[in-house]
């Protein structure tokens, strides 16, 4: 079992599209090592950030999941619902799952151990992961075009971002919708 999760761990991080195409990938148990690549995921990140700032750990590892949930519902409602191909009829799970597999590079973030090398492991890392997420899409979602898959994970992240920053910037009072009553 664990070799299967090192497998599993290996093939994302190398990028590799038959990692999406193997249905054993997704049995009972990829589910929970979606769950688990995503919770070291935040450790990780979480580690890579104490070399500047004081994270919680535990915050780190909630905020992996949400992102995973996030990540894993726009995908399947922009891929799916909004712009199917005719070949696109795959559960929820499954994108679930494809979204943790595809960041497993962002583990790598561990190494980042030194200010200096925080920066540029944390921007190598989440372009590696934006590249996976891209595979995983197309895989999954059996999507003829690369531009599609590409489209989708973009517009994904471009919704995430703008919620993100609205919310941050709300509790900052920044956001002149925060002083409508």
């Amino acid at each position: 079992m664990f070799g299967e999760f090192l497998s599993i761990i290996f093939k994302s991080i190398k990028l590799d599209k038959s990692l999406y195409k193997d249905n054993k990938n997704f049995g009972e148990a990829s589910i929970y090592f979606a769950g688990l690549i995503m919770i070291l995921d935040g450790l990780a990140g979480a580690v890579a950030a104490n070399t500047v700032i004081k994270t919680a750990v535990a915050m780190s590892g909630l905020t992996a999941i949400l992102t995973w949930l996030v990540w894993a519902i726009f995908i399947f409602v922009i891929g799916v619902k909004l712009f199917p191909d005719k070949d696109s009829k795959i559960p929820f799970k499954k994108v679930l799952t494809a979204v943790g597999f595809a960041h497993a590079p962002g583990l790598l973030r561990f190494f980042a151990v030194t200010p200096n090398l925080m920066i540029p492991i944390i921007f190598l890392t989440q372009f590696w992961i934006f590249a996976g997420l891209i595979i995983a899409t197309k895989q999954v979602l059996n999507l003829k075009s690369n531009l599609k898959a590409f489209g989708v994970v973009f517009l994904s992240f471009l919704i995430i971002a703008f919620l993100s920053i609205s919310f941050v910037m709300s509790r900052m009072d920044f956001l002149p919708v925060s002083q409508i009553s």
